[in-house]
C-alpha cells in the first residue's frame, strides 16, 4: 500500500520518499493501518502535521509578541507579556508546557525537553513515557530518539491507534465521513487548524492510490 512513489505524488515536497516509505511500512502493519480509508487518513493528518515529512520537531521560534498572544491568549493576554518568550523556544516551552502532559514546573525544563516530536508531535513527558514503553524506546531519557525516521513513524502509528483512530477512518455506509475526519483532527491537534488543508491532501491521496 505505501510505497515511495504514492509519498511522491502526494507530498511533492517530501525530501526523502524512498526512506519515508521504508520507515512507515512496518509501523502501519504494526498498528493495523491496512486499508485504504486508514492509509489516507493518516497520511493526510501526519503530512499536514510534519509539512509533507520534512518537519520532525516543534518549531516554537516566534517572531513577534502579537502573534504569541494570537496562539497562547491566555498566557499572554498583552504582548508585553508575551515579549520576553519571542525568539527564544526553550524559555517559551518551558513556559507553556509547564505543570502539563506530567511535565514538571517551568525550572525543571521539561516543557522544551518533552516539545513535540515526531510525524504526529508527541508532546509531554507523560505521553513520552506511554510512547517509550509501548515502543520499547528510552524517550525519557533520550527524546530525541523522536526525530530518527523509524521512531517517528512508529510513534505516529502508536499514537493513532491509541486514540481509536483507525475506527473513525474506517468507511461507514451510513455515518458520516466528515464528521469522523474532524473529529480525527481534534484528536490530534487538539482542535481543527488546517482542516481544509488535511482534507485537500485525504482527497490527493486517496486519487493518487
Amino acid at each position: 500500500m505505501i510505497s515511495a512513489n504514492l509519498i511522491r505524488q502526494s507530498f511533492p515536497l517530501c525530501s526523502d520518499p524512498e526512506r519515508w516509505a521504508a520507515a512507515l511500512a512496518p509501523a502501519l502493519a504494526r498498528f493495523e493501518i491496512n486499508t485504504d480509508a486508514r492509509l489516507c487518513s493518516f497520511l493526510a493528518q501526519t503530512g499536514h502535521e510534519s509539512g509533507q515529512f520534512n518537519r520532525l520537531v516543534e518549531n516554537l521560534n516566534y517572531k513577534t509578541a502579537l502573534r504569541l498572544t494570537k496562539v497562547w491568549p491566555k498566557r499572554f493576554p498583552t504582548e508585553a507579556a508575551a515579549s520576553p518568550y519571542v525568539g527564544n523556544e526553550a524559555r517559551l516551552a518551558n513556559n507553556v508546557y509547564a505543570n502539563r502532559l506530567g511535565n514538571g514546573n517551568e525550572a525543571s525544563g521539561d516543557g522544551y525537553r518533552y516539545r513535540g516530536r515526531g510525524l504526529i508531535q508527541i508532546t509531554g513527558r507523560s505521553n513520552y513515557a506511554a510512547a517509550g514503553a509501548a515502543l520499547g524506546l528510552d524517550l525519557i531519557g533520550a527524546p530525541d530518539l523522536l526525530l530518527e525516521k523509524v521512531n517517528a513513524a512508529l510513534s505516529a502509528a502508536w499514537f493513532w491507534n491509541s486514540r481509536g483512530l483507525n475506527a473513525l477512518a474506517d468507511d461507514k455506509t451510513d455515518d458520516n465521513d466528515l464528521e469522523d475526519f474532524t473529529e480525527i483532527t481534534k484528536r490530534i491537534n487538539g482542535g481543527t487548524v488546517g482542516l481544509q488543508e488535511r482534507l485537500a491532501l485525504f482527497n490527493k491521496i486517496q486519487a493518487n492510490l
